[in-house]
């Protein structure tokens, strides 16, 4: 059907295209800027075989003609200066895609760009307008000749009547304001601009013959080659993100217990990506989020939101460092958090553990004070019923079950806290 379009338009509609190569299902699916560059080369010189290829199997188009037929779609991200890179990067390749086909002068590439559907969250959606309006300020800057700002709320379900406004009206902002649209290319020039640019170029077109040498796009898929490259990648991300190396804001770092979910009706837009088989929507704030719902879950079930005990052990000044980032860390999760105070005597923190209601407890404090009191304190917990006890740093004590600290597996730690709270709990009734 393509085929037959782009030969209906060279024929009788002069500057009308007929094909787009979308590259932002790639992106979504985990892939990295440079795959996801190389996927859409790859996908476009498949186009460029089809559109030259004699009738009637083909569009018998001249490869000048054929060029002026193919669009291109890029996902734009709040990574600003990649996204810039990444759009910069296409159209060099593109070129020389062109060049290669013996075309050098018809290889100018027209891109439309669309904020990232995988960065969007569901929980603290309205920083979602802050990623949008980055993604959208590079993708000017990066020389798109289109932009699609998406709703800040489009994963939850159908946008409301403010989302698609603030969606419109922010590139409208960024044009008038900004002025991004009156310099073709601000980041002409830059070392760092051109260096990324470069490196983005040399990968994708590494990715790119990789795929060529597999046959082309078509059998890279078929054989699951890309698939897998997509895959590998997104299990990468997701580890940075589960440790908190690739901060969310709203999500992975300074959450909101109480926040309130955000609710919209069912939709057939993000929420129900990839569930037609194709390649999947990888979210990395999923996994926090899927954590958030649970605890909400148990809140609304038993009237009280899942505790952890933060065992404060000292002067404000010794644990306050660290029990913020307990805090912020269990938030995460969904968590409320308590503290024991300003006080070293175990039997005082135990008692005011017990008065809390908690079933796990995550001791707090400098290291110099962890090594009288952490193990005293972290016995007395034990003995007032708590099922697990984390230590906020690093080092080995006795009677702490785990640490937390800045580059651990923040989603083990919550999966394995929720599992002590449920479990906590059922022994609890059982007992009654």
């Amino acid at each position: 059907m393509a085929v037959e379009q782009a030969a209906r338009c060279a024929a009788g509609h002069p500057g009308l295209r007929a094909v787009t190569v979308d590259a932002t299902p790639y992106h979504d699916a985990g892939g990295s800027d440079a795959e996801e560059l190389g996927c859409s080369i790859a996908t476009g010189v498949a186009y460029l075989r089809a559109l030259t290829a004699p009738r009637p199997g083909g569009a018998g188009l001249s490869v000048p003609e054929a060029l002026a037929q193919i669009d291109f779609r890029y996902a734009a991200t709040a990574d600003q200066f990649l996204t810039v890179a990444k759009l910069r990067a296409a159209r060099r390749l593109w070129a020389r895609v062109a060049e290669a086909c013996g075309a050098p002068g018809d290889g100018g590439q027209r891109q439309h760009a669309v904020t990232s559907s995988a960065m969007m969250t569901a929980r603290d959606p309205w920083v979602n307008m802050l990623r949008t309006t980055v993604a959208c300020f590079a993708a000017g800057v990066g020389g798109a000749g289109a932009v699609t700002v998406q709703p800040f709320d489009a994963c939850l379900g159908l946008p409301d009547d403010f989302a698609r406004r603030i969606a419109r009206n922010t590139q409208t902002l960024l044009l008038e304001e900004a002025h991004v649209g009156r310099v073709a290319d601000p980041a002409g020039g830059s070392w760092y601009a051109e260096s990324l640019t470069a490196g983005l170029a040399e990968a994708a077109w590494a990715w790119f013959q990789e795929i060529e040498r597999a046959g082309g796009m078509a059998a890279a898929l078929a054989s699951g080659l890309v698939q897998a490259r997509l895959a590998a990648t997104a299990a990468r991300r997701a580890q940075d993100v589960g440790h908190r190396r690739a901060p969310i804001t709203g999500v992975s770092e300074f959450a909101d217990p109480a926040e309130k979910p955000v609710v919209r009706r069912p939709g057939t837009g993000l929420a129900a990506w990839g569930e037609d088989g194709g390649l999947p929507l990888v979210r990395p704030a999923a996994p926090f989020e899927e954590l958030r719902d649970r605890a909400d879950a148990i809140a609304a079930e038993t009237g009280a939101r899942p505790l952890v005990f933060l065992a404060t052990i000292g002067p404000v000044a010794a644990h306050t460092a660290r029990a913020s980032f307990a805090a912020n860390l269990f938030q995460a999760g969904g968590l409320a958090t308590t503290t024991a105070g300003a006080t070293t005597d175990p039997a005082e923190i135990a008692a005011a553990y017990a008065r809390s209601g908690a079933r796990v407890a995550c001791l707090c404090s400098a290291d110099k004070l962890y090594a009288e009191h952490a193990a005293p304190v972290a016995a007395a917990l034990r003995e007032a019923g708590a099922a697990r006890v984390w230590l906020a740093g690093r080092g080995e004590y006795e009677g702490v079950d785990g640490t937390l600290y800045a580059g651990c597996d923040a989603l083990a730690v919550l999966r394995a806290t929720f599992a002590d709270i449920e479990k906590a709990d059922i022994e609890k009734e059982v007992t009654r």
